[in-house]
């Protein structure tokens, strides 16, 4: 289906100078990679369950998701690159949680976005 467009060009030019000021100062490469952290399914789990949880170990994340610690390991990395978690070391295991209560935002909002039905529209 072809996306609606407009059939006359009417710019408003006091709106768009003010828009193109505000997206100026938007860091939209760095927003882009948060949310390509959030587009892996199995790191989106990792993400949830650690909604659920104040915290856990990674032996105890790659338990949850069904996959080795590895993986696990590797996808709380990309996680803690991009500001998502952060982790405490308690001897020799290493715990997870998630940054801090906008991370739990993101992830209850993308949640309750994917449970709605949005019908397409003619």
């Amino acid at each position: 289906m072809k996306a609606p467009q407009c059939e006359t060009i009417a710019i408003q030019q006091e709106q768009v100078a003010e828009l193109q000021t505000r997206l100026d100062q938007f860091d939209a490469t760095r927003v882009s990679r948060l949310f390509k952290a959030f587009a892996d399914s199995t790191r989106m789990k990792v993400l949830y369950v650690l909604t659920l949880e104040q915290e856990l170990c990674v032996c105890d994340v790659a338990a949850v998701i069904g996959h080795s610690n590895a993986t696990a390991s590797h996808h709380l990395r990309t996680l803690l690159d991009q500001g998502l978690v952060k982790y405490r070391k308690d001897g020799k295991v290493v715990y997870y949680s998630l940054d801090d209560d906008h991370v739990r935002s993101l992830v209850e909002i993308a949640m309750a976005h994917s449970a709605e039905r949005h019908p397409t529209e003619p």
